[in-house]
């Protein structure tokens, strides 16, 4: 089953893709590696979630960012390669979580994006990652997640 027919049948639905917010490429390809920007929490209604977790947001809240932000990196990255099912896994993820200082649960956090992934590419999903606290983020978002991908031959 392709990639594509996956999110499909899981109804998931994907946020247009936003602009980059700087000088920067969303997206860099070198030989069969991709390297994803950063991206932020986008509601597919265009609107990004914000606020700190531990402050403004729960732990659960900060989750589902986590997993809203793996649909926006979805839909960069169809914008950008054309196609998720040039996506063969992904290698490695770097999650940033804006979170008051004493906050301990990151890992649990960057997981909604982690799970969202293995939901769609099963181990193929699952990459190296290191979650890591912030004590802010651009736009006041709770989470930014970049990652590298293995693209198909």
């Amino acid at each position: 089953m392709s990639v594509e027919q996956r999110i499909s049948d899981l109804g998931l639905d994907l946020p247009s893709a936003p602009p980059a917010g700087g000088t920067y490429c969303p997206v860099v390809v070198v030989g069969n590696m991709a390297y994803v920007s950063g991206q932020a929490p986008v509601r597919v209604n265009g609107s990004k979630i914000t606020g700190q977790v531990g402050t403004d947001l729960t732990e659960e809240q900060g989750v589902e960012a986590a997993r809203t932000v793996g649909l926006t990196m979805l839909a960069t990255i169809r914008a950008q390669l054309g196609s998720l099912d040039r996506v063969r896994r992904f290698v490695k993820v770097l999650g940033m979580v804006n979170a008051v200082s004493d906050f301990q649960h990151h890992a649990k956090v960057i997981n909604g994006f982690s799970d969202l992934m293995v939901e769609i590419w099963g181990e193929n999903g699952r990459a190296a990652r290191s979650a890591v606290g912030m004590g802010s983020l651009p736009r006041k978002i709770p989470v930014e997640i970049e990652a590298i991908l293995e693209l198909q031959d």
